[in-house]
């Protein structure tokens, strides 16, 4: 046993020098009081690198099909009223969707920026109580209210009961109703008056589009939309005005969900109009964007660039309406972030490293003076003696 001792001391990679033989000096205790400071100065930087996350960024082509593009939005009009403003999609593919109200806010709002009302589905004039009997007349036992679409209707069981009514089938039909108090539900429900009474009003819109993930566009503008000879129209002569005030603040844009660092660059921007109206569009290049954080929950969402161009409402054009435009389309390069932590042992190993490399240069330092310091005094005490 005493041998199995007595190899295992052999061993010993730390002789150990008596106290005797220590020759301590005011230049060893600087250096030590230095190299500690340094020492203490690179484990702290090594920790917080330990504590943080490091984001790896990778670019590689999007092999993605068949999925949908979530477009997130608030954009507030001080100058349109919200029983004009429409919301339109429609991408390349051919897909159209007018009038969107589904999953879309509006919030009244007057010249001072306060909310006068907030719904769901649009503000709108009220439905009336009592739609009126298609042919006139008295009303027989059990007979149900069926009001004139003028001509619109697609079939004869056909109704239009309220001016909204009337104007969605118009709106099929690809015509513009140019005079609304010449129908009788639109006089009933007092629709130009309504327009009226909210004048100088002002609308926030909010909520999000559900689209094909190929380019397209979105857009604000006041009136109804239709198809008319293959070409997009808004129906604005019902509005009886002759321009349209689109100066606008978007308050939030985004497409897909947020992740951490995302960047998106049109939240907070306003344009304010100055004669002439026109149409504002900006062109917005969308790149998928994949976040994976250090738990391995994955984000799939996605960043963009934009443009902006203002363009004058040329006379006879009908594609230069009043409104707000959002052209999008999407990069083919997808950014993936990888979010990753350094491991215990590779942080403890960094530390090994920082303790023994600031030991060992701070002996070979303090070494060299030690040695140095001894050679001048010795030639100095050979001076004297020559």
């Amino acid at each position: 046993m005493e041998n199995l001792v007595n190899k295992i001391r052999n061993l010993d990679a730390y002789p150990k020098i008596n106290e005797d033989f220590y020759s301590r000096t005011l230049s060893g205790g600087l250096i030590t009081l230095a190299s500690s400071f340094l020492m203490l100065l690179l484990f702290v930087s090594e920790l917080r690198l330990y504590l943080h996350t490091v984001t790896e960024t990778k670019l590689v082509v999007d092999t993605s099909r068949g999925e949908t593009l979530k477009i997130n939005f608030d954009v507030t009009f001080p100058a349109l009223p919200c029983s004009i403003l429409s919301l339109d999609a429609m991408d390349i593919s051919g897909e159209q969707h007018l009038d969107v109200r589904h999953d879309i806010f509006k919030k009244r709002i007057d010249a001072g920026g306060n909310v006068i009302e907030s719904r769901q589905e649009g503000i709108g004039a009220p439905k009336i109580e009592k739609p009126l009997q298609r042919h006139g007349g008295r009303l027989e036992h059990n007979e149900t209210y069926c009001g004139s679409c003028y001509g619109a209707e697609s079939s004869d069981d056909e109704c239009c009961n309220t001016c909204e009514d009337v104007r969605e089938a118009y709106r099929k039909k690809g015509w513009a109703v140019s005079n609304p108090d010449l129908l009788d539900q639109c006089k009933r429900e007092g629709f130009l008056q309504n327009i009226k009474d909210q004048e100088g009003e002002g609308c926030n819109m909010y909520g999000f589009l559900e689209v094909n993930k190929v380019a397209g566009n979105f857009h604000f503008a006041p009136g109804k939309s239709f198809q008319q000879s293959n070409v997009h129209v808004h129906d604005l002569q019902a509005f009886q005005k002759d321009s349209f005030n689109i100066s606008h603040k978007i308050n939030r844009l985004a497409f897909g969900d947020y992740f951490p660092g995302v960047l998106n660059p049109l939240d907070g921007v306003q344009w304010t109009q100055e004669p002439p109206s026109g149409m504002y569009q900006y062109f917005i290049k969308v790149v998928p964007t994949v976040y994976t954080d250090a738990r391995g929950s994955t984000i799939q969402s996605n960043q963009f660039s934009v443009t902006e161009h203002f363009r004058t409402a040329d006379v006879g054009l009908l594609q230069a309406l009043p409104g707000v435009f959002f052209f999008y389309d999407l990069s083919p390069i997808k950014v993936t972030f990888l979010e990753e932590t350094v491991s215990f042992l590779h942080f403890l190993t960094n530390v090994c490293a920082i303790v023994g490399g600031v030991f060992t240069v701070s002996g070979i330092f303090d070494s060299f003076i030690y040695h140095g310091q001894k050679a001048i005094k010795k030639k100095m005490e050979i001076g004297k003696f020559s």
